[in-house]
């Protein structure tokens, strides 16, 4: 997602939570709150490992969008800045020989 497209979706987000405008989905959420987001959140980060695990390139990309649509939600919902979390990327990818290499587990993966 291009850095405008996602400035966009976020600007029309606090547009929501600022002026509710019927039937949308986005002030649905704001109204049901924190525990209907985070859900919503968990639910398509799920949608998105099973599309990916069936190999369904279109269905992935389709579930990556409602995921990133959800997390943008909820960092509204929670006063996060979309500059706050670009400039974490920006730091991120700054950094180089961050691997940890394989720790231990209890899991199988």
């Amino acid at each position: 997602m291009s850095g405008s497209t996602w400035r966009t979706l976020y600007q029309t987000i606090v547009d929501r939570q600022l002026e509710k405008a019927e039937g949308s989905y986005t002030c649905y959420l704001f109204e049901k709150g924190k525990d209907k987001i985070l859900k919503k959140c968990g639910e398509e980060c799920s949608e998105v490992i099973i599309a990916s695990k069936n190999g369904d390139n279109k269905e992935t990309v389709m579930e990556i969008c409602d995921l990133i649509y959800h997390l943008t939600v909820l960092m509204v919902n929670d006063g996060i800045q979309m500059d706050d979390v670009t400039a974490e990327l920006r730091r991120r990818s700054k950094k180089i020989g961050n691997y940890k290499g394989t720790t231990k587990s209890d899991h199988e993966t």
